[in-house]
């Protein structure tokens, strides 16, 4: 998976620093929205995929669903969900584990400007819990785990 500094809508993932999530409190969009007023071509003839890693698990809340949004304004104050990962239970919502969202491929005629993610909290705010959410072309599975003495040829 290559990932992108301009396609990280929530969190960072800077070359030289630390791999930082977003922490979500309570229901909220991503700190950051990419323009599609000027990045028009994304995703053009490409099939594209919104990743969503938990960096800090959650704690205290029920569920979190996290959405692929688009709105006219930078905020993301209105904005339409375009895909969605549903409800995902607390205890699914451990460092490391990946959600990943398949990206309409007509982003550009849905009409919006902005695109960005937005997370709505299910039961008590959580006190702790990250996401970095980024927009990769492709995705890996490289979490393959072998039985103790098993030799792949």
């Amino acid at each position: 998976m290559i990932t992108d500094v301009l396609l990280t809508v929530s969190g960072a993932n800077n070359p030289g620093s630390a791999i930082s999530g977003q922490a979500i409190t309570a229901t909220a969009v991503s700190t950051n929205t990419i323009d599609l007023g000027t990045a028009r071509d994304i995703g053009e003839g490409e099939g594209l995929f919104m990743v969503f890693t938990v960096i800090e698990a959650f704690n205290t809340l029920t569920s979190l669903t996290m959405n692929v949004i688009t709105d006219d304004n930078a905020a993301l104050s209105s904005g339409t969900v375009i895909g969605s990962t549903g409800a995902v239970a607390l205890a699914n919502l451990t460092a490391g584990k990946q959600y990943v969202v398949r990206l309409p491929a007509q982003i550009a005629s849905l009409g919006e400007r902005y695109l960005g993610a937005s997370y709505t909290v299910g039961g008590s705010n959580p006190t702790q819990g990250s996401i970095l959410a980024q927009i990769v072309l492709d995705i890996q599975d490289g979490k393959k785990f072998y039985a103790s003495g098993f030799t792949v040829a």
